[in-house]
């Protein structure tokens, strides 16, 4: 972790909170002056620990009612046969997260589709024609317990 101070940690836990909340707020919660707030911010973007700002969206009031967890097995690791397989997923929009793991399956991905019919054409269309994929695994989740991007940074230091 990089050289992170108390005050740096309370203010990414308040923009994992809401990115949206205003400099002056955050000044106020803080116990700062709204420049040495906006001037903390700008160094943790500079440093990249701020990569983005993004509206999360509810999946399931946008239609998109299944989430299925999809474990993928390859034949080889082949070097040019890995990086085909990152590049053809990471063009795949339903999938959401791919994560290369450990243990039986080489990759996780985390899929969000509207239906039956959409979970097919990823799998049977997509997923299953990638050179190299030996077997796929799919897992449908019934209700999601916990869902979060927050990471627990207000005890880091």
């Amino acid at each position: 972790m990089l050289n992170l101070d108390k005050i740096d940690c309370l203010l990414l836990s308040e923009l994992q909170i809401n990115a949206r909340v205003a400099n002056a707020e955050l000044a106020r919660r803080l116990n700062l002056s709204p420049p040495a707030v906006h001037a903390r911010v700008r160094r943790l973007e500079e440093q990249e620990l701020i990569r983005g700002y993004v509206a999360l969206l509810d999946r399931e009031r946008l239609g998109f009612d299944m989430l299925c967890f999809i474990q993928i097995t390859l034949q080889l690791h082949q070097p040019d046969q890995v990086a085909h397989f990152r590049t053809t997923i990471q063009q795949i929009p339903e999938v959401l997260e791919c994560h290369h793991v450990t243990g039986e399956y080489d990759y996780l991905l985390k899929v969000a589709v509207r239906n039956r019919q959409e979970l097919e054409q990823v799998v049977m269309h997509k997923l299953t024609p990638i050179p190299g994929v030996a077997r796929i695994h799919t897992s449908l989740v019934f209700s999601e317990i916990k869902a979060s991007t927050a990471l627990p940074l207000a005890g880091s230091v």
